[in-house]
């Protein structure tokens, strides 16, 4: 029998008291050895690098030897290259197995865009309380959606919405019990979906007054907004109505890149995710679907290329749960934003990376491998410069400064 919706916040902290394996052990200094560094910045990757971790921060990076703090664990890299932790900047991640899939991706920190029962703000105090390794997680609460469902199980307030959320008094209300319960960012949505295939996903179902009531009533807490939108007539009234962000974008005409470009709005394309409705397998296995796929694949391949060209900030981001099915990671992202955006591969990573960290206000904290910003890396076996397609095959992740992977050496030792 599953959990009744309104103990499944209580149930992950529960259930994450059993992680022991999981869990990430008390904070010692960390040293990483001999790495070839590609620290984010866009700068040339730094050969025979040192880098030092003390109480979750970097102190210390350095070429060849260097002062190892006593104590320290070392981890010996032997070339390898070193880079940020990935950021995944729209996820539907509601449980801690799927928390620790997306850690092992690479993934160090998550924008949730939306859980059914506030598992995502459960997750992030997991994170928070040193229970779970990571990724950090920032939450969205619950989707604010025209027809909340069973979602209006959520939060006894929501009762109130469950026949519709349509007037803009409806909609701050929604808006507002998510922001009561602790959110970073709000999730709406301007038209229907791609993955059911009952719905057209060009089809609106906000207009551009009921946008900027949800925005409006978020931004009473200093709180972005992201918008789902694949069909161009929502996401423009979306951007006109002040989102932070267009997810999907599929549809999207000149003239709403253009005002994208001029309201400094970014663009989470979610690629990797119109791919799996093309394949059998993973989130999504309808034909009906995999026909959609096919037919949106080429629309959003020439959004992202223009996006690119204006120098609208294009973010990664793979719209899943990291559930057993799923298929679709931010490396494979990642290596679309090359293939098919454009984007060299110094790019391409930057926008898992610093450029991510930007969009989402934690530029401060992460996104580049430099002195006193939290540490958040990975370490992959061969150069993403050469082949972007590496970033898949990820052997260490330090999230915060702990040791949440480690796959070498590959001896006995």
């Amino acid at each position: 029998m599953r959990p009744h919706p309104s103990l499944r916040t209580v149930t992950l902290l529960v259930a994450a008291a059993t992680l022991d394996a999981q869990a990430p052990s008390a904070t010692r200094p960390l040293v990483l050895v001999h790495a070839t560094l590609i620290d984010g910045t866009g700068a040339a990757p730094l050969r025979d690098a040192t880098i030092v971790v003390e109480h979750g921060r970097i102190t210390r990076i350095g070429t060849g030897r260097q002062p190892v703090p006593v104590g320290a664990d070392s981890i010996d890299v032997a070339g390898r290259y070193v880079l940020p932790g990935l950021i995944d900047a729209h996820t539907h991640i509601a449980s801690t197995a799927a928390m620790r899939r997306a850690l092992e991706s690479g993934v160090t920190t998550v924008r949730s865009a939306n859980t059914p029962h506030y598992e995502d703000v459960g997750l992030r105090a997991l994170v928070r309380r040193g229970v779970l390794a990571g990724p950090e997680m920032l939450a969205a609460g619950v989707f604010v959606t025209p027809y909340l469902g069973e979602t209006a199980l959520a939060d006894p307030r929501l009762a109130e919405y469950a026949g519709a959320v349509l007037t803009p008094a409806q909609l701050r209300g929604v808006v507002r019990v998510n922001l009561d319960r602790g959110v970073d960012v709000i999730k709406t949505r301007a038209t229907e979906r791609a993955g059911l295939p009952e719905q057209d996903p060009r089809k609106q179902v906000y207009d551009e007054a009921q946008l900027r009531a949800i925005v409006d009533e978020a931004a009473t807490r200093n709180v972005p907004v992201l918008v789902h939108a694949h069909g161009d007539e929502g996401a423009y009234a979306a951007v006109r109505a002040g989102a932070r962000s267009i997810e999907h974008g599929t549809f999207l005409s000149d003239s709403t890149l253009a005002l994208m470009k001029a309201r400094g709005t970014f663009l989470v394309p979610t690629y990797t995710t119109v791919v799996d409705l093309t394949r059998p397998g993973g989130d999504y296995d309808d034909p009906v679907l995999t026909v959609r796929g096919e037919a949106m694949l080429p629309r959003i391949g020439e959004v992202m290329r223009k996006a690119v060209a204006l120098g609208i900030p294009v973010i990664a981001g793979v719209d899943t749960d990291y559930g057993p099915r799923s298929t679709s990671r931010v490396a494979h992202e990642v290596a679309a934003f090359v293939r098919v955006a454009g984007m060299t591969s110094m790019e391409a990573i930057r926008s898992a990376t610093a450029h991510s960290a930007a969009a989402l206000g934690l530029a401060a904290r992460t996104g580049t491998v430099v002195v006193g910003k939290e540490a958040d890396l990975i370490v992959i076996e061969r150069d993403p410069l050469e082949d972007i397609g590496a970033l898949a095959d990820v052997l260490v992740v330090v999230a915060d400064g702990r040791v949440a992977l480690r796959r070498i050496p590959f001896t006995l030792r």
